[in-house]
């Protein structure tokens, strides 16, 4: 089983149809997606409307898809973010509202090998960043491998019986981890429409459970198109901005 695997679109529909056409020429057979499907980019209906028609195995809600239908308030957002999620409640058609409400919390186990969260195992919210919260995440997992978003930086955390490793973005297009018996890993593919490493590229992933592999991608897409909506939306200028700086 091949699964495409998208976290952290946010409303980024010029991303999403990238990553999109890009995997359906690798081929896929399931889709798992790991929340914030909206908030920031200006097609939140668009976005929720091709993600419903992927009809996707397994999904998680993000901690923006909580805010922007309205489920939480904005506590902990900045003065952008909140106003992002602000528009956003107001522009999500109610049928979308409902369905980002209805949306389940992670974790989620998919099969024998992938568990999807959002943020980690232990707390949908929490972020992963550093060695102690990942190899946290790592033993509370309860599959060999974890697929994770909320940092919107694409890592690789692997704990095996000699110790404890990470490796960071390489910077190419397309990365390859293969999995080790034996081996558990906590993997982040990287926002599609958010990237925060310093890559304006979309980025996603297809993990072989066949293969115990996981590849990562990143593509180019038309950055100035995604801005130029954001600007004509009246978001948040700094939200164009930083598409094309990828922070």
């Amino acid at each position: 089983m091949r699964y495409l695997v998208l976290t952290d679109i946010h409303a980024n529909f010029e991303a999403l149809e990238v990553c999109l056409a890009d995997a359906g020429r690798r081929g896929y057979d399931q889709t798992l997606v790991l929340g914030d499907l909206v908030g920031y980019g200006a097609d939140p209906n668009a976005v929720v409307e091709r993600i419903q028609g992927l009809k996707p195995l397994a999904l998680v809600r993000g901690n923006h898809d909580k805010v922007a239908c309205g489920l939480e308030q904005a506590e902990g957002f900045n003065s952008v973010a909140r106003n992002a999620a602000r528009w956003t409640l107001e522009v999500l058609t109610p049928e979308h509202r409902t369905w980002l409400a209805d949306l389940p919390q992670g974790p989620h186990d998919v099969d024998d090998l992938i568990q999807i969260c959002h943020g980690s195992p232990f707390d949908e919210d929490a972020y992963i960043f550093d060695e102690l919260d990942a190899v946290r995440a790592l033993k509370l997992s309860s599959r060999p491998l974890c697929l994770f978003g909320h940092t919107h930086y694409p890592i690789t955390f692997e704990l095996s019986p000699e110790g404890f490793d990470s490796i960071g973005p390489s910077g190419a297009a397309v990365t390859e981890l293969r999995m080790k018996n034996g081996s558990k890993y906590l993997v982040n593919p990287g926002s599609v429409g958010q990237p925060r490493d310093g890559d304006a590229r979309a980025a996603y992933a297809i993990a072989d459970a066949g293969d115990r592999k996981v590849e990562l991608f990143r593509l180019n897409y038309p950055v100035e198109e995604a801005q130029a909506k954001v600007i004509k939306a009246g978001l948040p200028e700094v939200l164009a901005q930083r598409l094309a700086l990828g922070r």
